[in-house]
């Protein structure tokens, strides 16, 4: 009888905890969406069957769930895209139509000028494709399908935006603090890998760099994205037309994490050329310790005023004693010093306090170690998990 190696029957046992965490962490991150797009989607088949009465109302259902199919705070444009798509591809088949009748020249024209047309307002892809399949149904099939798909994507696309903007909009500062504590987690790791490095005078110092780079890249363009997007939520979202100052306003402060990141990694650069052993320096690895557990705690609640006030103050706490604890006593820092100074300062920055404020309190930390400085940490806006953290420390709940 045929049977599985053994050593692959042992790396399935210990692969398959992992993908199934993973198949559950993903379900549960995106349960939310799919409910939404069902319900989305009955609607749009209940608008068009009973209100407009067609017969087989297959594409509104099916618009409104494309439609929401995108990422928080895209959904909206998302589905004026759609719609353009559509109104692009119907417009050509027409022109197509009414030039070469139906056939296969007029197929191959329609379906090439509207994904030309397409291309040239944007080049988006969901408008690309949404263009071509409208224009090679209204070429194919005839009969009046394409005013009757045109007036599918408006009621798919209606409810779309119904959903998007007004019953279930997106929260534009939440999503910043989601991708703000997705990029403080990783430049934690970071630190920690460099720190670890130093103490045991680790020859591969260049692993820190090598390892982290790829998934700190993503997660600062995951967190530029998240700023577009919180953005175009205040300028398109009617619930955060009066409150685009304060949205705006985080997206600026949230760019001070890239600032950020680059000192983490330019710590790191530098770490991997600084060899404990050439120096017998290895005081810089607990201070390196310290800007991971500081990151590790604002990542763990980054909407939370009083955590950001506590972390600045360490971070400047910390500029403090790294200098007055320099064995070497050199009034000049050497370039790790240096650069663990500059991470805390962009520590400082990040959590609230003005730039020019965090980069003077940093200077009197370090010519003044003696003399305590107490920072302003500007209160961030609320979300709804700061709201709920309230309630729930609230007396008596």
């Amino acid at each position: 009888m045929w049977r599985l190696p053994r050593g692959r029957v042992a790396r399935w046992r210990r692969a398959l905890p992992h993908a199934v965490s993973g198949a559950w962490g993903r379900v549960t991150a995106g349960i939310w969406p799919i409910v939404q797009q069902t319900a989305a989607a009955s609607a749009a088949w209940l608008i068009a069957r009973h209100l407009v009465d067609h017969r087989l109302p297959f594409f509104a259902p099916i618009a409104a769930v494309v439609a929401l199919n995108a990422a928080r705070g895209e959904r909206g444009v998302n589905a004026v895209r759609l719609l353009l798509g559509v109104v692009v591809g119907i417009l050509a088949a027409d022109a197509a139509v009414a030039v070469l009748h139906h056939g296969y020249g007029a197929l191959a024209v329609a379906t090439f000028m509207a994904m030309l047309v397409a291309l040239a307002l944007g080049g988006e892809r969901i408008v690309i494709a949404q263009a071509a399949v409208s224009a090679i149904l209204a070429v194919t099939v005839g009969g009046g399908v394409g005013p009757q798909r045109l007036t599918d994507a408006l009621i798919g696309a209606g409810v779309a935006l119904l959903f998007s903007q007004l019953i279930f909009p997106a929260e534009p500062v939440m999503l910043l603090r989601r991708a703000e504590a997705a990029a403080l987690t990783d430049l934690a790791g970071l630190l920690r890998h460099t720190a670890r490095a130093l103490e045991h005078n680790d020859q591969t110092l260049n692993d820190p760099v090598a390892q982290h780079l790829p998934t700190t890249r993503d997660t600062l363009s995951d967190l530029a994205h998240a700023r577009l997007r919180s953005s175009a939520i205040a300028r398109h979202s009617p619930l955060w037309w009066g409150r685009g100052s304060i949205v705006l306003r985080e997206c600026h402060d949230a760019g001070r994490l890239d600032l950020l990141g680059t000192s983490c990694l330019m710590l790191a650069r530098i770490a991997t050329a600084h060899r404990a052993g050439d120096s017998g320096q290895l005081w810089p690895a607990p201070a390196v310790h310290e800007l991971a557990d500081i990151l590790e705690t604002l990542a763990r609640a980054p909407e939370d005023h009083d955590i950001r006030q506590r972390s600045a103050q360490h971070a400047l706490d910390l500029i403090r004693r790294l200098q007055a604890s320099d064995p070497t006593k050199d009034p000049r820092p050497t370039a790790l010093h240096l650069a663990v100074q500059i991470t805390a300062t962009d520590v400082i920055a990040f959590a609230g306090v003005d730039p020019a404020a965090a980069v003077e309190a940093a200077r009197h930390a370090r010519t003044t170690p003696e003399q305590s400085h107490d920072l302003q940490v500007r209160a961030p806006p609320s979300t709804a998990l700061t709201r709920l953290r309230r309630r729930r420390s609230r007396p008596g709940r």
